[in-house]
């Protein structure tokens, strides 16, 4: 049985949302849980103060498009077999999905979280949520001691 993790992270990577389903759904039709998952206060968005969200290629189809502009987010979306590429032919702006990577992987650090024990979908998702909240308290320690 296995397991797809959908997760929101900041900019810096600390995690926002997480949903989880089985791992044949694709994750555009995931992207609506885990906008809806958020456990922060969202900001309104304003003209002045747009709210970006970077997507990868798995994300480029319809259904996401229109759940994104639902939610009035900028969608920063790499179509299907393109490249950001300059004028040279050279690529310009790496991908951010690194972030996402990254989060991830601290989280697989977790021996329960990286294979699937439990049975119940709530005991894992509880398990993925409390190792988030370590995640925050850790960052937040280690930004204390910077102080």
């Amino acid at each position: 049985m296995g397991v797809k993790r959908s997760l929101l992270v900041e900019a810096s990577g600390g995690p926002l949302s997480v949903v989880i389903a089985g791992a044949n759904v694709p994750d555009f039709k995931l992207l609506e849980a885990t906008l809806d998952a958020i456990v922060t206060e969202r900001p309104e968005p304003t003209e002045q103060a747009p709210q970006h969200l970077c997507l990868d290629k798995g994300y480029d189809k319809q259904p996401a498009r229109e759940v994104l502009e639902r939610h009035r987010y900028v969608p920063h979306i790499r179509r299907i077999g393109e490249e950001k590429k300059d004028d040279a032919g050279e690529k310009r702006y790496p991908a951010r999905r690194w972030v996402v990577e990254r989060t991830l992987g601290w989280l697989s650090k977790c021996r329960a979280i990286l294979v699937r024990y439990d049975k119940k979908a709530t005991n894992y998702l509880g398990l993925i949520k409390v190792a988030c909240i370590l995640l925050w308290y850790r960052r937040r320690h280690r930004l204390s001691l910077l102080r």
